[in-house]
């Protein structure tokens, strides 16, 4: 182990576990992320005692179980680039638009959010007769000119450079003259406790105009960004009708998810680009 006991692991034995807790806490925020084994020398305690404590932060939103270990709850300070986002977490990605593709029907009207995972329901869309998409996004909107089949309604408003979108007052007020019968939002930060949030303020009015336009609200969410956070609060996960996330998000973090009653559905990464939807 990297030193991270701070010569604290022999008085660890006999803390109470408040002060286990805060040992935990502390050592993550030097080092983010430390696997079970790492915390079970730290605090000369069982393995079963690192899990009781973990799952006792994790309700509390101050840490995250990730396999094998656990990370700290981190605050998201400025958003990831679209090109950033464009290039990772691909399998995840497709594996949330296939376990959605069934909510879509010919003749409707969807939503679809700024990102990468929503812009995977893409192919989707094109492959259904008489579909119209409303979108802020830039790049869904380029990507869907070349189908013609498609009515393309996008809002307009103020660019955001960093991902191609549009945000603010002006894109909000258009999605209000609109209805649809799906909103697909994504985000890049979220948990049970806080909800979805945004580092981004401009991004909150377009996210909740389109929510409210929406006769059902999806949440598309990678597992990765389980547990950050932003500023800016733009709904709690009860708030939509159903969230979708990947396969490699904590058991813990699925359970307290479903025991809180939130209709939340787990997707199969899929590998290949070409996969069929299921």
């Amino acid at each position: 182990m990297n030193d991270t006991s701070d010569n604290s692991s022999g008085r660890a034995a006999g803390l109470i576990p408040e002060q286990r807790r805060e040992m935990i806490v502390r050592q993550l925020h030097k080092h983010q992320v430390l696997s079970l084994h790492q915390l079970t020398e730290l605090l000369g305690c069982s393995h079963m005692t690192v899990r009781r404590d973990v799952a006792a932060l994790e309700e509390k939103g101050r840490v995250y179980a990730v396999p094998g270990g656990v990370r700290i709850a981190s605050h998201q300070l400025v958003e990831p680039s679209h090109q950033a986002k464009s290039v990772t977490e691909l399998p995840q990605k497709r594996g949330i638009a296939a376990q959605v593709a069934p909510l879509l029907k010919p003749g409707m009207t969807v939503y679809l959010d700024a990102g990468t995972t929503t812009a995977c329901l893409i192919p989707q869309i094109v492959a259904l007769a008489d579909m119209t998409v409303i979108t802020n996004d830039f790049h869904v909107a380029l990507a869907l000119s070349d189908a013609p089949q498609v009515t393309v309604l996008h809002t307009g408003g103020m660019l955001d450079h960093r991902n191609g979108s549009s945000v603010g007052p002006l894109a909000a007020a258009t999605l209000r003259e609109l209805v649809a019968d799906v909103a697909f939002l994504s985000t890049s930060a979220w948990d049970l406790e806080r909800g979805v949030t945004t580092p981004s303020a401009p991004k909150v009015e377009v996210k909740r105009a389109a929510m409210a336009i929406a006769s059902q609200r999806v949440l598309l969410a990678t597992s990765a960004k389980y547990g950050t956070y932003g500023t800016y609060r733009v709904a709690g996960l009860d708030e939509f009708d159903l969230v979708v996330t990947d396969d490699t998000l904590s058991e813990a973090a699925v359970q307290r998810m479903r025991e809180a009653g939130l209709a939340l559905e787990v997707a199969t990464a899929q590998p290949d680009a070409a996969a069929e939807p299921h």
